[in-house]
């Protein structure tokens, strides 16, 4: 029987589109009595637009899935009804992401969600407030409003997700160091081993177990070469997957010509990319002293000593202090906190309000004006223009948004014409709202 063995595609960087529900629309409706010919105001409140959130998910290794899909849309509410009925709020929608995610405004460039542990969410677009029914406006002078709200209008936002892995250990050294080997040997992972060069393409994680059993994560990250930081080879784009370890295994070809230069090459690739990086404890193992002289061995010792007391000479194909090596890793995971995180997280204003209440003047006449704006437009696109009250409403809240004081700064003068979406009327300084 052949057995198929299917590797996912480590992806762990993407963008995706996020569209919360808008509120659903308030209802203009009356009610409707036997022997009473005209009641009062029935009409309903719209409902409550879903809500988007982002929720860490410990199951989830890669961000492949949002290769396939990348713009996600909650519910929008649903909208107001005859007889004082509510319209039913929309469904929140939850959508999953690796453990280790960081999320960024696309916009802004502000990281708003560093997702470290499962189920850990954050809300990335408030869904819309539904609107008011007619109901709602009923007061002793006005009893019988014709008018009723629209739902607030959805957030849209595009976000940047960028995965930084968890792990206890991180595994670093030159491309063929023995990386893959080293964790083969130590846990149940599996990576694709070969005798060349960037062998390992993705990183691999591996969990031990100690003799406890408990385990801790180690993470093979792929190669580093010198230029790392500045995006040669593939160390740029995983060098951040070591940020989140406790400490460091720095693995070293013995075979090398020139072990110690190796050795100070990979570190000065870290302390390019980040200082706190570079001072993390490091655990320095001299891989492959099976291949090599003793007195080669001795040499490098000597060289490593001089920069470390940690230094353990292994080899990962025979197992050689390979035990010895792991139980100190083990007793350094017991001692070593995690380090504290180097992102800063931002308010995110982002996810409760679009930009909706800003609006535009355009002059496009001597005495023509065109307001241009999403709230402003949203609003005119449900007044009628036939119902004095609606109009006398619309002006009100033109005032409020200081769309007066603009047209003013214009040169709006008395008998110009202002476009409002459909709506059009004449601008008279004393007449425009009441």
């Amino acid at each position: 029987m052949t057995e198929i063995h299917i590797k996912m595609k480590f992806i762990d960087k993407t963008k995706i589109r996020v569209v919360s529900g808008r509120g659903g629309n308030g209802m203009v409706a009356w009610r409707r009595e036997k022997y009473v010919d005209k009641g009062g105001p029935a009409g309903g409140d719209g409902g409550r637009g879903g809500d988007v959130y982002l929720i860490a998910d410990e199951n989830m290794s890669t961000l492949m899935d949002f290769k396939h899909k990348s713009v996600f849309k909650a519910e929008a509410g649903e909208n107001g009804g005859i007889k004082n009925m509510h319209g039913a709020c929309a469904k929140d929608l939850y959508i999953k992401v690796p453990v280790g995610t960081v999320v960024k405004d696309m916009k802004t460039g502000n990281v708003i969600a560093d997702l470290t542990y499962h189920e850990q969410k954050v809300l990335v677009a408030k869904g819309g407030r539904g609107g008011r029914g007619n109901a709602r406006f009923a007061t002793a002078q006005k009893r019988a409003p014709q008018f009723c709200e629209p739902g607030e209008p959805s957030i849209e936002r595009e976000l940047w997700l960028e995965l930084k892995l968890i792990a206890d250990v991180g595994l670093l050294g030159m491309p063929n160091a023995g990386k893959s080997t080293l964790i083969s040997r130590i846990s149940s992972a599996k990576p694709k081993i070969a005798d060349y060069p960037f062998t390992t393409l993705i990183p691999n994680l591996g969990v031990v177990r100690k003799h406890s059993g408990d385990g801790y994560v180690v993470a093979d990250i792929p190669g580093l070469i010198e230029g790392a930081s500045e995006g040669v080879g593939l160390g740029f784009d995983f060098l951040r997957h070591v940020e989140r370890c406790r400490f460091l295994v720095h693995l070293i070809d013995s075979t090398e010509e020139n072990p110690f230069e190796n050795y100070k090459k990979i570190n000065l690739e870290l302390e390019k990319h980040s200082q706190n990086l570079a001072n993390r404890y490091q655990i320095i193992a001299l891989n492959k002293i099976d291949a090599i002289s003793d007195e080669k061995k001795v040499e490098l010792l000597k060289q490593f000593k001089e920069v470390s007391s940690d230094v353990f000479e292994i080899s990962a194909v025979t197992g050689e202090n390979v035990d010895r090596l792991l139980d100190f890793m083990g007793q350094k995971v017991d001692e070593i906190p995690k380090p504290e995180t180097e992102i800063t997280v931002e308010e995110d204003l982002g996810a409760y309000y679009n930009d909706d209440s800003s609006f535009e003047i355009f002059k496009v006449a001597k005495d023509t004006f065109i307001i241009e704006g999403g709230k402003i437009e949203r609003i005119a696109g449900v007044t009628d223009e036939r119902n004095s009250e609606q109009v006398i409403r619309f002006q009100n809240i033109m005032k409020g948004m200081g769309v007066f004081d603009a047209l003013s700064q214009k040169g709006i003068k008395d008998g110009d014409t202002i476009i409002i979406g459909h709506l059009e009327f004449v601008f008279y300084a004393d007449e425009m709202y009441g």
